[in-house]
């Protein structure tokens, strides 16, 4: 494939109408931790670049709070998958909606290990969110103050 037919593709792909599904959860006992955000990080990576799916998964050892973006199909495939995970419970959709564009270019990732700088963390998230819309920015950054304070 060619560096032009590639750029016209990703040009397409970025414009296609798709769906964009946010939802938060909740850890279940042994999942909290480091280990256990990068292991969710690493197959998220590639089951998503394998789907055409791109978003935010931030986890902090005790909840997640994902944005997924992409096909219907797809998307609705990859949550039928994540709320099959025993890693974690209490799925609660947020938002489902339709978006014209990518609000995120790529697969991110926003993970504060325990005692890390709880400032510098919400900064991170805000920096990963800047693109999107007011209210995915809202959610966001309000999940990450929040739970700043915890």
């Amino acid at each position: 494939m060619t560096a032009f037919t590639f750029r016209a593709l990703a040009y397409v792909w970025k414009r296609l109408d798709m769906r964009q599904l946010i939802y938060i959860s909740t850890a279940s006992g042994s999942s909290a931790g480091q280990d256990v955000a990068q292991a969710i990080l690493a197959v998220s990576r590639r089951n998503n670049a394998a789907a055409g799916i791109t978003g935010l998964l931030y986890a902090d050892g005790k909840r997640f709070l994902q944005a997924l973006e992409g096909d219907d199909a797809l998307v609705e495939r990859a949550l039928t998958r994540i709320a099959a995970d025993t890693r974690h419970r209490a799925i609660v959709i947020l938002s489902d909606r339709r978006v014209a564009d990518r609000e995120f270019g790529d697969w991110s990732m926003a993970y504060r290990p325990p005692g890390a700088d709880r400032d510098a963390f919400v900064g991170q998230v805000g920096a990963l969110v800047a693109q999107a819309s007011a209210s995915v920015q809202a959610t966001f950054n309000g999940f990450a103050d929040l739970r700043r304070a915890a």
